[in-house]
């Protein structure tokens, strides 16, 4: 888990100390900016959107959380791990070499 979170500190967002657990919150405004931009479906889409948020100023705050694990994870170690590696240097990849936008259809409307 450590691991994983600086790799996520290095190339996406730094500054959240867990960016799998808990509860996403968000304002219909940072809704509308964020989701239609959104392209991670699988196990890191809370990372891409974390660091949607820090692209386009959008604060982010971590609230503590009363939370009970369940037995039997869904994450197959061996299969998901290696799979959000990968979805998180694609997403430091296609932001940064902007293969993928951070404008939203909405904000484009706003400009014309």
């Amino acid at each position: 888990m450590y691991g994983f979170n600086l790799y996520v500190s290095i190339l996406c967002v730094s500054g959240i100390k867990d960016t799998q657990c808990g509860f996403k919150l968000f304002t219909r405004k940072a809704a509308k900016a964020l989701f239609p931009v959104q392209h991670i479906e699988r196990w890191a889409f809370d990372v891409e959107l974390l660091h949607l948020c820090s692209r386009l100023l959008i604060p982010v705050t971590e609230v503590n959380v009363v939370w009970t694990e369940m037995s039997g994870s869904k994450i197959n170690l061996f299969e998901d791990i290696p799979q959000m590696a990968r979805d998180i240097l694609i997403i430091r990849l296609c932001y940064t070499l902007r293969i993928w936008s951070i404008v939203s259809d909405e904000s484009k409307s706003k400009r014309s």
